[in-house]
């Protein structure tokens, strides 16, 4: 993609965007991401604010950081999968392929529970933007590939980890054969994305229902984030009666697998899962139906 003013897409307002429904009149499409991620001991951690330390100033090991990220993989994404599984929600999780490597028993348990993976970077100790120029393909693909071996398909979408991109990161997605991803959160229907012959989706993913800035930048409670959740499906639901929608919820199980916070989530999974017409979807499945119905932008 050349540097330029607007996305790689027109602009098409959603009042312009009539009629549309999912697979059996569903008013929402819910699709939960869980974010399974690894961070590297002798990397630089995010900080307080969940973003990136400068290197030259970062203190390695950062063992406080590091741990609680741990801990969201020895016990969180645990909890994720049963309180899942109760609602028969499949996760699509946004996967650091060096999960693969080095925890397997995550990679075992979420296949059998028929989760989607896509791809999430290598590791979210470095970001597409934060490495040299030339090594972006080649760390797209090896996330790719790596998923791809251990699970026996290779990932139809991606996140990057951050939602960061460079000018070239869509190409190269496209390139890889994605058919969709997750960093364009500028919809709450998928959207095509034109790259001079080449097309990939944008799919509907969520900053607003999503723990990390909730928790960490907007200071909320379990209980305040429990009731954005519902809040956030009361208006899609509402507005899916003409126009179908999709609401994605993120998840990190570092954030939201501790104790004290999983339980509003829980209840929020309960109340949308408890409301007719809602689509319990991964995100392949989602982008699929999306170009069956035939729907032009």
């Amino acid at each position: 993609m050349q540097p330029k003013i607007y996305g790689p897409y027109p602009f098409v307002p959603i009042s312009e965007r009539k009629g549309f429904k999912w697979p059996n009149g569903a008013r929402v499409a819910l699709w939960v991401i869980p974010n399974i991620e690894y961070f590297h001991l002798d990397d630089p951690m995010p900080g307080t604010n969940n973003e990136r330390i400068a290197r030259a100033h970062a203190r390695i090991p950062n063992v406080r950081n590091w741990a609680l990220r741990d801990y969201g993989n020895r016990v969180g994404v645990w909890r994720f999968m049963e309180m899942l599984s109760r609602h028969g929600i499949r996760g699509t999780a946004a996967l650091n392929s060096d999960v693969c490597i080095h925890h397997p028993q995550i990679m075992e348990a979420t296949m059998k529970l028929g989760w989607e993976f896509m791809g999430h970077c290598q590791t979210n100790a470095v970001r597409i933007n934060e490495m040299e120029p030339e090594r972006e393909k080649e760390a797209i693909h090896n996330t790719l590939e790596i998923i791809a071996k251990t699970t026996g398909k290779k990932p139809a979408g991606w996140l990057g980890a951050g939602l960061a991109e460079t000018w070239n990161t869509v190409e190269f997605l496209a390139d890889e054969g994605c058919l969709y991803v997750a960093d364009w959160v500028a919809d709450d229907l998928p959207f095509r994305m034109n790259l001079g012959g080449k097309t990939i989706y944008s799919i509907p993913y969520s900053l607003h229902c999503n723990d990390t800035p909730q928790f960490f930048d907007q200071k909320q409670s379990a209980a305040e984030f429990g009731e954005v959740l519902r809040q956030q499906f009361d208006c899609l639901y509402r507005e899916g009666a003409e126009t179908s929608r999709v609401m994605a919820i993120a998840l990190h199980p570092f954030v939201s697998g501790a104790p004290y916070r999983i339980g509003a989530i829980d209840a929020a999974l309960d109340y949308i899962c408890g409301h007719e017409g809602v689509w319990l979807a991964t995100g392949e499945e989602i982008i699929r139906a999306y170009i069956a119905s035939g729907a032009k932008v």
